[in-house]
């Protein structure tokens, strides 16, 4: 797809460049906002608010809600303040809210000036409320209906507010804004009676969640329950607004993008790669590559404290690499599984016994293997092929153990740690790969003197 918005792009830039205006409107309005927003991503600044104002309003400003937050600064710098009034007019609370979270000050003051009051006032009151949480998350475009409507009243309230709402399939059932239930259009539709009250046919066991609710925990409540839409109500139960299932989609890829760069050993970035400059790039960077590299002297610290054994058996230094690293692998994978079923709630804190005996007995199987081929290895290559007189059956017995307990203490350190992280209220993702690596090689270090010094005497 990167290649064809590409052609776009310098397909639509020589067209500006010849003035053919009519042409580019033609092909415009038959694409989704979604790929345009695509195609001016790669045009040169010049020619995007150009391209820009041959859209028609609701597809310009489903284009402008696709858009990175760079390129939406751009546009609205070249806006008149009637085209961004236009704009404004045509979006969603929630798409409004979004993109005010984006800008800077400067810009954020103009987007309120232009919004009409109402805009205004419900953007103000959603930037209440905490980032992350339901409220914050919410829209206030729902479509709401008394229990006392006959069901041809309530067809006919959705044809008249419907327009603006951001979903009307769902329909909320309100009393002085208290959510007593919800009904659907399907519901209105095949009622047998269109005298038939409201209250009568709604659905009154309403799953809700309340404004502080985490937006991750509504994206994987909407995921779990296939809703459309989450009402959200205050602490009275006063509906207060609706969390759409495509607010719920880019909250799981906020969510997964995030965890992603922290089990990749960076703090989380709202840019895109190519929109990072190598500063940007550095200053997510360099913390976690500071800690490791300060938490990686421990392990020198112990193989400076056994200088004296690997004097005696230097062929145990040729080994070190291996195990460290197949120690590293094996927390990596259980901290992993882990942390991926910690974000799924398939898991939680209680249930740690059971994931340790499972990791256990899964060490055990994965240990056993690897020892047996290890011990293969050192016996046929390291002894015979490069004929390494220090390689001896005793010492080969010495790393495959080392191997296996490092395993079994490696799996069960990757298990606990992202569940104990959960339990104490961090990120479980902090707990992945670059931290479990560090601090499995100096427990396999440690093992694996402490067999060696038991078994060889040095």
């Amino acid at each position: 797809m990167s290649d064809t918005t590409f052609s776009l792009a310098a397909t639509f830039e020589e067209l500006l460049a010849a003035k053919k205006y009519n042409t580019i409107r033609d092909v415009l309005v038959t694409m989704n906002p979604s790929d345009v927003a695509a195609v001016m991503d790669d045009m040169e600044e010049k020619g995007m608010p150009l391209l820009f104002r041959l859209l028609p309003k609701e597809q310009a400003a489903e284009t402008f809600v696709e858009m990175d937050p760079e390129l939406q600064e751009l546009l609205i710098k070249s806006f008149s303040d009637t085209e961004l009034k236009e704009v404004l007019d045509e979006l969603y609370v929630d798409d409004a809210v979004d993109i005010v979270e984006e800008m800077p000050a400067n810009v954020v003051k103009r987007i309120l000036q232009a919004a009409d009051p109402q805009m205004r006032r419900e953007i103000n009151e959603i930037l209440r409320y905490p980032e992350n949480s339901a409220g914050s998350l919410m829209t206030t475009e729902y479509v709401s209906l008394r229990p006392d409507m006959t069901v041809a009243d309530a067809i006919t309230r959705i044809r008249r507010t419907g327009v603006d709402k951001e979903t009307i399939y769902t329909c909320y059932v309100t009393k002085d804004r208290l959510l007593l239930g919800l009904v659907t259009v399907k519901d209105l539709l095949l009622a047998p009676d269109d005298d038939m009250l409201v209250s009568d046919i709604m659905e009154t066991n309403v799953i809700s969640v309340d404004t502080m609710t985490d937006q991750e925990e509504v994206a994987n409540m909407l995921s779990k329950y296939n809703f459309l839409a989450l009402p959200v109500v205050d602490t009275g139960g006063r509906l207060v607004g609706i969390i759409t299932f495509d607010d719920a989609m880019d909250v799981l890829q906020e969510e997964a993008t995030e965890d992603i760069e922290i089990m990749g050993g960076m703090t989380p970035s709202d840019k895109t790669y190519l929109r990072s400059t190598p500063w940007d790039l550095f200053k997510h960077r360099i913390p976690w590559l500071l800690l490791l590299m300060v938490s990686a002297t421990f392990t020198g610290m112990i193989i400076s404290g056994f200088e004296d054994a690997l004097a005696a058996q230097v062929v145990l230094t040729a080994f070190i690499p291996m195990l460290m690293d197949t120690g590293g692998n094996s927390g990596s994978q259980s901290s992993v599984t882990i942390i991926r079923a910690l974000s799924l709630d398939e898991l939680e804190f209680h249930d740690l016994p059971k994931v340790i005996w499972n990791e256990i007995r899964t060490a055990v199987l994965a240990g056993a293997v690897l020892a047996a081929a290890c011990f293969v290895k050192i016996m046929l290559v390291d002894k015979l092929l490069m004929g390494n007189e220090g390689v001896t059956p005793l010492v080969a017995l010495v790393v495959c153990l080392t191997l296996a307990v490092t395993v079994l203490v490696a799996k069960v350190i990757g298990c606990t740690l992202p569940m104990f992280a959960k339990r104490l209220g961090f990120d479980p993702a902090v707990m992945a790969s670059p931290f479990i690596t560090t601090a499995v090689d100096a427990v396999s270090l440690l093992v694996y003197f402490g067999i060696a010094t038991a078994l060889l005497h040095i």
